[in-house]
């Protein structure tokens, strides 16, 4: 069976990387976290006092550093899930919190960070048979993928799948902060600079606000076998 690639993109949580990883592990595919890379940077940034209490980024500074960050992806055998490492650190949890989702936007907004990044992500799908999540996976990074999909919802759904992510894992949260950022984020995706986040010309929409986590794999397992079969 010949091996394609596969691009998802979306709004910020659409549940794209949850539906990413199910694919790739039905399909026997790799998965990369495209997301996890640019929270990974902005990480680093926050630890290393490159963001001001504003937002503001010290991009010059950040420039400076980007050739010692090096972000890797590691298999976690206990669960079977791929986890993220910063300069060999695991930061899978880190990452997630809510101090790095409202500063990765304006990291990913950085035209060197993306051009780093985009250079990893190509390097990785050179050999097809990958699945990839993110922002301009099909309009930037692969924009000759095969399969292309657009993942959106309501900001107020998103929200909510958010809320109850964090809520989960024990963390505290607050619904209205949450929604905030994502509509926030929404904004600075879309109207970027540097690979603004839209649909491209041959994507499949999919608007999963009302599916079940099931019901996404089986709409994904059918576009990807009507792929395979042209």
């Amino acid at each position: 069976m010949k091996k394609i690639t596969i691009a998802i993109d979306g709004f910020s949580s659409c549940g794209k990387s949850t539906m990413a990883k199910m694919l790739a592990k039905e399909v026997g595919y790799i998965y990369v976290d495209t997301g996890a890379m640019y929270r990974a940077v902005t990480l680093f940034a926050m630890r290393n006092g490159m963001i001001a209490p504003n937002g503001e980024v010290n991009r010059d500074e950040l420039k400076q550093k980007m050739q010692t960050l090096r972000v890797e992806f590691k298999l976690n055998e206990q669960t079977g899930r791929a986890e993220t490492y910063l300069n060999g650190e695991n930061v899978e949890n880190e990452i997630r919190g809510m101090e790095v989702s409202s500063h990765v936007s304006a990291i990913a907004a950085i035209d060197f960070v993306r051009t780093a990044l985009v250079e990893q992500q190509q390097r990785m799908g050179r050999d097809k048979g990958i699945v990839m999540d993110g922002r301009d996976i099909g309009t930037v990074v692969f924009p000759d993928a095969e399969l292309k999909v657009f993942v959106t919802a309501s900001a107020e759904i998103r929200a909510q799948r958010r809320f109850n992510e964090l809520k989960g894992k024990g963390v505290e949260a607050n619904f209205d902060e949450i929604l905030n950022n994502v509509q926030q984020r929404d904004y600075i995706d879309s109207h970027r600079e540097v690979s603004p986040l839209r649909k491209a010309d041959d994507a499949i929409e999919l608007d999963n606000g009302e599916l079940t986590i099931a019901q996404q794999l089986q709409w994904l397992v059918e576009r990807f076998e009507e792929r395979v079969a042209q």
